[in-house]
């Protein structure tokens, strides 16, 4: 495959990934949101349910395995999943830290309004760039730094008057609670992009799209069963009949809720790995961030949301460092004279590459 065409390939994926992670960025925070608003107080169900729709990747992997067997050397050897025992042992690890990640982010969101929680997440953006420059040596520019400060700056502005959204019936020290476990579930996730990055970079075998899809499967399945203990110590398992009866918008609405929250949220974390294996681990946190926009219009249409100028003035912050992390990134890769005078070269020429 010649690299114009790699290229192509590796664009359409990251379009679609954005897309996918769009989907997951928007809607997830408000089905989960939803849940609580409505009778639902199972912090460990909730944060089950981030993970736990985790097999209907089976459903791609197995169709790359198909197209494998179709296109492979009939001599070599093909087989369902590809990972091996290192790249296996590390989704380990990134599953558990995405299972804590997920009950820090699940109680937050059961203190906060959707509009004020997907603005402290956009602090993630800060923790993302700080242990991507650690672990993978992420370059940035002006223009990147720039986008980064400004976003944490917006996230930083709700904390000066944050409880004035405070919900209801709720006492100012678990508002505070749910803000501070939404920080941490943020820097955490800041954390967990840039080491998804490191283990593709350190891997001993080539990383496809199939086997990022694995690794996504194995961390799910990992968080999932490490929220079920949680589950299990809390006697979620019992209550949950009984609260579905209970739930205001029905029982049969509960289970709906909870189906469709499963599936939105693999969307989020498909689409944020699949981000960071087509350009980096900023980039999927940048798009992370950009996407609060429309989770806050979202959440004030459905919810009835508050928003107050702290929000405004927020939103306006992280607008303008999306806007400016982008057109850095234009106008770093806009070509020179050098480059172009590369690309002219003959195909035989010895700067040619292949992937």
């Amino acid at each position: 495959m010649d690299v114009k065409d790699g290229g192509t390939i590796r664009k359409a994926l990251l379009i679609i990934n954005c897309i996918i992670l769009s989907i997951g960025n928007c809607g997830a925070p408000l089905i989960s949101r939803l849940y609580f608003i409505h009778g639902g107080n199972r912090i460990w169900f909730s944060s089950w349910l981030q993970t736990a729709g985790c097999p209907i990747i089976l459903l791609p992997i197995a169709r790359a395995y198909v197209h494998r067997s179709r296109t492979a050397n009939p001599t070599s050897e093909n087989k369902l999943f590809c990972m091996e025992r290192p790249l296996f042992v590390a989704a380990i690890v990134l599953g558990i830290l995405s299972g804590l990640d997920n009950y820090l982010y699940s109680y937050g969101l059961s203190r906060l309004p959707v509009s004020t929680s997907s603005l402290i997440i956009a602090s993630q953006l800060a923790f993302t760039a700080g242990f991507a420059f650690l672990l993978v040596k992420q370059k940035f520019t002006a223009y990147s730094i720039n986008a980064v400060f400004l976003l944490t700056i917006g996230a930083g502005v709700l904390a000066l008057h944050s409880s004035s959204d405070r919900p209801a019936n709720e006492s100012d020290k678990e508002y505070i609670l749910g803000f501070v476990m939404t920080l941490a579930a943020a820097a955490l996730y800041g954390f967990i992009l840039p080491l998804v990055e490191l283990t593709y970079k350190k891997a001993k075998q080539e990383i496809s799209y199939a086997l990022v899809m694995e690794i996504q499967l194995v961390m799910c399945l990992v968080a999932t069963a490490f929220c079920t203990v949680g589950m299990l110590v809390n006697n979620d398992f019992k209550v949950i009949g009984r609260e579905a009866r209970e739930f205001e918008l029905g029982e049969t609405k509960y289970y709906i809720v909870a189906i469709f929250s499963a599936i939105i949220w693999q969307c989020f974390f498909l689409g944020a790995i699949g981000v960071v294996f087509c350009a980096s681990s900023l980039l999927s946190g940048v798009v992370i961030s950009v996407l609060l926009p429309v989770t806050e219009i979202l959440a004030v249409f459905f919810f009835n949301e508050k928003f107050q100028a702290e929000k405004g003035v927020s939103l306006a912050l992280s607008l303008w460092g999306f806007l400016s992390y982008f057109y850095g990134d234009i106008k770093r890769k806009k070509p020179t004279p050098e480059t172009e005078m590369t690309s002219s070269l003959p195909p035989n020429s010895t700067l040619e590459s292949r992937v």
